[in-house]
């Protein structure tokens, strides 16, 4: 059979529609390569948050999670389930580090480390490939990597078990670097209880949320408290800096009563000898009269100015995951700045923050900011990404940073917090007890702030703060001295006897 000569491809007149043809070939499958260019790549993240997508939560737990470490040991891990999620989220020691790994959970996400570094651990991080763009197209998940933290296991063990039963929480760091040695929050819980997706994980999930001494809260840098006569340290800093008080051992011309400016309302102390008392006596016994009225005579600027520089009123503090800003009111009268002096009326503080201000007078009034990663790693154990700066500001003049650790030492040698002593240590630490409540009748906070100094070393390698909310004892006889500085005395023996180990 012979084709028509205007049909013939082997004629001229039968080239251009071959051509054509081709062109319109090429045309489709470039048109189709880039549709799925757009797809794979472009509109990948919409594809995969779109709730009916399944395949990349698939994906996430098809293989372990990174881990999470304290010192050489793994405090996480993961367990083949055999189910579609393949992967679930272990725990060794859970309630004893949920203040800092957090929960990583198939159903309710993530939390703290697990959430603030969920990229580098889950192996979506691109810092872990170098191919992160060929990985998105053929959506393939390298190994998780690992966190690292600057975590001392016998210090966080320590506080956990100082604080026993109680609420209340612990936070510790070593003042020339602020590294977090401790950070423990009481009742806790175990994370593991909430790695799955079985009905078991969605019971926990209601029991732990309705539980009203709410395990899950991180007190050690969620929550805020008034921090009491632990805020002395940072009224006395105040006042040596601006030189409202030049000799420690000058009488004050503080009455004992103190009656609040502008008002009738007369402050008392605990104790007695508060009249007119020196600051170096002032400070041991916590002489309330004696620092509310020297706040008065500092004004609310310089007061203000120096809380500020320890970090009060200062948001956006992360370790990585955030923490509460603490808070001093700068809008305040005279009446309710002398209360505002001695940790009370709106001063609200977490544990954290006091333990930056103990970390810093024991650094010489140079505030290391705190943090909690000390490196993260791939799978192969290298080094990925550079290690953050952590940035450090002079918060008083060294001399005053040095009379206030002289204040402190003070106050354990020969005030309020004898049980805060360690052997083979300078020890310089404050009590405090907070009241709260409606006039002041819910049961006191216990607080503690310190650091320690081993007689040998060339520099503090410890400052902590504790508080207790439900201290077992009758309430007059709850005090910073009696309840929380044995727990710091624990926690500051443990960092000053061990390199690390939990």
């Amino acid at each position: 059979m012979t084709l028509p000569h205007h049909l013939d491809p082997v004629r001229p007149g039968g080239i251009p529609t071959l051509r054509h043809a081709g062109f319109l070939g090429a045309l489709l499958l470039a048109a189709l390569l880039v549709n799925a260019f757009r797809i794979q790549v472009v509109e990948a993240r919409s594809y995969d948050d779109n709730p009916a997508n399944r395949r990349s939560t698939i994906v996430r737990y098809e293989k372990p999670r990174g881990d999470i470490l304290v010192g050489r040991e793994r405090v996480t891990g993961s367990r083949d389930s055999g189910e579609q999620l393949r992967y679930e989220r272990t725990y060794r020691d859970g309630p004893l580090y949920a203040p800092v790994t957090g929960f990583a959970s198939q159903t309710y996400g993530t939390t703290f480390l697990e959430h603030a570094r969920d990229p580098l651990l889950s192996g979506t991080d691109p810092l872990l490939t170098p191919f992160a763009l060929w990985n998105d197209f053929i959506r393939r998940v390298p190994p998780g990597g690992d966190v690292i933290t600057t975590l001392d296991g016998a210090a966080q063990r320590a506080a956990f078990s100082g604080l026993g039963g109680r609420t209340g929480a612990v936070a510790a760091v070593e003042p020339s670097t602020g590294r977090i040695l401790a950070l423990v929050s009481t009742p806790s819980y175990d994370p593991a209880l909430l790695s799955g997706n079985a009905p078991s994980n969605e019971r926990s999930w209601a029991r732990l949320n309705a539980d009203p001494s709410k395990p899950m809260l991180n007190r050690a840098i969620r929550q805020t408290y008034p921090p009491g006569s632990t805020f002395k340290v940072v009224t006395a800093a105040a006042a040596l800096d601006a030189g409202v008080i030049t000799d420690l051992d000058a009488a004050t011309r503080s009455p004992a009563p103190y009656t609040l400016p502008g008002t009738t309302t007369r402050l008392t102390n605990e104790g007695d000898g508060c009249q007119d008392a020196p600051l170096r006596a002032a400070f041991a016994w916590s002489c309330n009269t004696v620092f509310a009225k020297l706040g008065v005579d500092v004004g609310v600027t310089r007061i203000a100015a120096t809380a500020e520089a320890f970090g009060f009123n200062e948001g956006g503090l992360r370790v990585p995951f955030s923490v509460a800003r603490s808070t001093f009111d700068t809008s305040v009268d005279k009446a309710q700045l002398a209360l505002s002096s001695i940790g009370q009326y709106n001063t609200r503080a977490t544990p954290l923050q006091m333990a930056m201000v103990a970390a810093t007078v024991a650094n010489g009034g140079l505030l290391r900011e705190p943090y909690l990663v000390e490196r993260t790693t791939n799978n192969d154990g290298d080094p990925v990404g550079t290690p953050l700066s952590h940035p450090a500001r002079q918060v008083m003049q060294p001399s005053t940073a040095s009379r206030v650790r002289e204040l402190m030492e003070n106050v354990v040698t020969e005030g309020t917090g004898a049980n805060a002593a360690v052997r083979g240590a300078t020890v310089g630490g404050k009590t405090g007890t907070a009241q709260h409540g409606l006039g002041n009748s819910g049961t006191p906070y216990a607080w503690f702030v310190s650091w320690a100094q081993a007689d040998h070393a060339t520099e503090p390698k410890v400052a902590v703060a504790v508080v207790v909310e439900d201290a077992s004892a009758v309430r007059g006889e709850i005090t910073g001295g009696g309840v929380a500085a044995p727990i710091a005395k624990a926690v500051m023996e443990a960092a000053l006897h061990t390199r690390g180990k939990p």
